[in-house]
């Protein structure tokens, strides 16, 4: 694949080829030029490449073309920027940066900001400079943010690994880091907790932007005193005023739409009711399945979904493309059709359905018509990034007891009161919930009439054969079966969720076995399995297989009674200690709103 020229090595040939003094490698012909700086679609618009580059866009470009020059007719197709993704994680979609990157190509994704937090959490520094490593090689622009919060709570959560200061200043001199991921320990920061200050300190010098997640509902001096510390945007708003006060601290609000986050509609009415400047507002998806990459697209999708809530196209591709360029102060190589940019550009006859019809990418064709034209070779990780999971043990139905000592409660027809995790369809918070169990011979039981079932936190990473338990609400099982996982943010011990403790330690099992992945059993009979043995969070697979397995698995969830949403979204997010209400870890139960453990009975 083509070398990405810098502007500055290339500016005697652009100039040039803009004169007519050097012909032009590429022209695209008579397009609709959708101006992201000016607002305005212009018709009967040529653009001229050279050197991966644009160096020109006007109403006539022949005097760029000889007979050596490549002619694209886009016959009065809007000529719209490649689409930016300003903040997301490519372990959520279960595949590698390569395959992540072969699945977004054809949906008009030309520039990714990644945070590989995930693997960081498994393998570190190595890790991240693995996924470093392989964007460096992509034909798109993948920029890396140098992971935060590792361990994303101190003393809440055990991680595989950890991030320290002098790790983020090491990573900020590799030349694809693009700023700090998100600094999830919100807490951390406005109670001036050194190791976050130290990390932002780290990025500040090296005039690079942090990133920011403030999960919390409350926008008085916490969250004055979170901005305050140096975060820049932020992605975990979820209501109207959310947007609104990020925006007026100097923030960008980052409104996403990943599989399961649905936190658009809401936000954006700060621009279409309240009339904030758009131009504040940057569009993402954070965490994309691959089911979702393969089927609905990717930033397309979000823009088409931006529209749909009242925005006007060219607003909705502003925030999908100079709107992230400027905030990571790239806007000289990405984010719009002007010269010397790079020349990312889509081919699209509908502004509002928006269908990629072709796309082009450092001024070479990557996609047409929805497949992959661009050659990108398979990227091998080391065997120090797989064989990630240890139990240290079998596991066995009993392993997930709740016990209880008290003779009294002994008695069979005896309940007890205990904390549950109340899930929240299509929203990363829980709710704290509370339910009445019964208790038989000292252990408590599940309530599947009232759809509480059982979860479990086994420590993955060390061996140690811990294994936290407590109840979790909304999934409606209505079966003997259990779900286990190894993806779960952020410190990816294994979640196991289920009505069947036999199925629960069938499934834990199997995964320590194979090294990571999803499983489900049902019955005593494995129904679905997707395989994940880089850092148990990626398969090396092809998205389209990692969809389709991924895809049996959720519909074997809902089997199995389940009616949630992208089920497997929010499955992974329980062991999230830094969203509220209610998390589990493999320290016990936490409650994030005062962030302290709490005792699972009462």
């Amino acid at each position: 694949m083509k070398r990405r020229i810098p502007w500055h090595d290339i500016t005697r040939e652009l100039v040039s080829v803009a004169m007519g003094r050097l012909s032009a490698e590429l022209v695209i012909t008579n397009g609709r030029w959708v101006n992201v700086h000016s607002g305005e679609i212009i018709h009967h618009t040529d653009v001229a490449v050279w050197g991966g580059r644009i160096a020109y866009v006007g109403p006539d470009a022949s005097h760029t073309i000889d007979s050596t020059t490549k002619v694209i007719d886009a016959a009065d197709r809007y000529l719209v920027p490649g689409l930016c993704d300003a903040h997301m994680h490519v372990e959520s979609g279960m595949v590698t940066v390569t395959e992540f990157v072969r699945a977004v190509i054809p949906h008009g994704t030309t520039s990714l900001f990644i945070d590989p937090h995930e693997i960081a959490n498994v393998l570190g520094l190595p890790g991240v400079k693995l996924m470093h490593d392989e964007a460096q090689n992509m034909p798109i622009n993948v920029y890396v943010q140098m992971p935060s919060c590792v361990p994303s709570a101190p003393g809440l959560e055990t991680p595989g690994a950890s991030i320290e200061p002098d790790d983020v200043t090491e990573a900020m001199t590799w030349p694809g880091i693009i700023g700090l991921g998100e600094m999830m320990n919100f807490p951390g920061v406005y109670m001036g907790n050194d190791k976050m200050h130290a990390e932002m300190a780290a990025t500040m010098r090296a005039g690079k932007v942090i990133g920011g997640h403030y999960a919390s509902l409350d926008l008085g001096l916490p969250f004055h005193g979170y901005v305050a510390g140096g975060p820049a945007d932020d992605h975990e708003g979820t209501r109207t005023e959310d947007g609104i006060a990020r925006v007026r601290q100097g923030m960008k609000a980052m409104l996403r739409l990943g599989s399961a986050w649905y936190d658009v509609a809401t936000q954006v009415k700060a621009i279409t009711e309240q009339g904030l400047d758009s131009r504040n507002f940057i569009l993402c998806t954070d965490d994309s399945h691959s089911g979702t990459l393969v089927h609905d697209g990717h930033m397309n999708r979000v823009v088409r979904h931006a529209i749909a809530q009242g925005l006007k196209p060219i607003t909705a591709i502003q925030m999908a493309t100079l709107n992230a360029a400027q905030h990571f102060g790239v806007e000289r190589d990405i984010g719009s059709i002007t010269p010397g940019r790079l020349a990312d550009i889509i081919l699209t006859s509908d502004l509002i359905e928006l269908p990629i019809e072709l796309v082009i990418a450092n001024g070479e064709i990557v996609a047409e018509n929805g497949r992959l034209s661009a050659e990108i070779p398979p990227y091998n990780y080391p065997d120090f990034a797989k064989n990630t999971v240890k139990l240290g043990r079998q596991l066995t139905p009993s392993s997930f007891h709740v016990t209880i000592d008290s003779p009294e409660i002994r008695n069979p027809k005896s309940t007890i009161t205990a904390r549950v995790i109340g899930v929240v369809e299509n929203q990363a918070p829980t709710r704290a919930l509370e339910a009445t169990l019964p208790v038989e011979n000292g252990v408590v039981q599940m309530d599947g009439k009232n759809d509480v079932c059982q979860i479990a936190l086994v420590e993955r990473h060390r061996g140690t054969g811990g294994v936290t338990n407590g109840f979790v609400s909304g999934f409606g099982f209505n079966d003997r079966c259990a779900v286990a996982t190894t993806v779960a943010h952020d410190s990816h011990h294994m979640i196991v969720v289920g009505t069947s403790k036999a199925d629960m330690a069938l499934a834990a099992n199997r995964l320590g076995a194979i090294g990571g992945g999803v499983v489900v059993y049902r019955d005593g009979e494995q129904i679905a399995l997707v395989e994940l043995p880089i850092a148990g969070l990626m398969s090396a697979e092809r998205a389209e297989v990692v969809a389709t397995k991924a895809a049996r698995m959720v519909e074997t969830m809902a089997e199995c009674g389940c009616t949630l949403n992208n089920a497997f979204m929010q499955l992974s997010l329980l062991a999230l200690v830094v969203i509220p209400e209610l998390r589990i870890s493999d320290l016990g139960l936490v409650d994030v709103t005062q962030f302290q453990f709490v005792p699972l009975l009462k």
